[in-house]
């Protein structure tokens, strides 16, 4: 039973829930920048490119002899490239963010009663003639 009470414990922890809800929305985060590259940019950007080459496709990029694809290869580099970007520019936002957070000043919490009370007599004992 203890074996089942530590696994319990690790599994609740707040730690684990909050990697799995980072590998849940970073995966979800990754179809969307996914479809960025493959649907909108990487046509933009390659389309005049493949013209010139007399090509439709990214695909039909190949060393002649050979079933070397370099095309596609070079389709992943270009979506390596945005989607790091695209990551480098969320963790900047999200560190910026952080920061504002934590240069927050915090507010002393006021003292209490038995405090003011204490500084008051402490006071009127310093001021007494010896």
């Amino acid at each position: 039973m203890a074996f089942i009470k530590e696994f319990k414990e690790f599994a609740v922890k707040g730690n684990v829930i909050e990697l799995a809800v980072a590998v849940i929305i970073g995966g979800a985060f990754g179809k969307i920048v996914s479809s960025l590259v493959d649907d909108i940019i990487t046509p933009a950007i390659l389309t005049p490119a493949l013209k010139a080459a007399n090509l439709s496709n990214l695909s039909e990029l190949v060393i002649p002899g050979t079933a070397i694809k370099y095309g596609n290869f070079i389709s992943q580099i270009i979506s390596f490239v945005i989607i790091a970007l695209a990551l480098f520019v969320f963790i900047k936002a999200i560190n910026q963010f952080k920061k504002k957070e934590a240069a927050a000043p915090t507010v002393a919490p006021a003292p209490s009663k038995e405090e003011i009370l204490l500084t008051e007599i402490r006071d009127l004992l310093a001021r007494r003639p010896l």
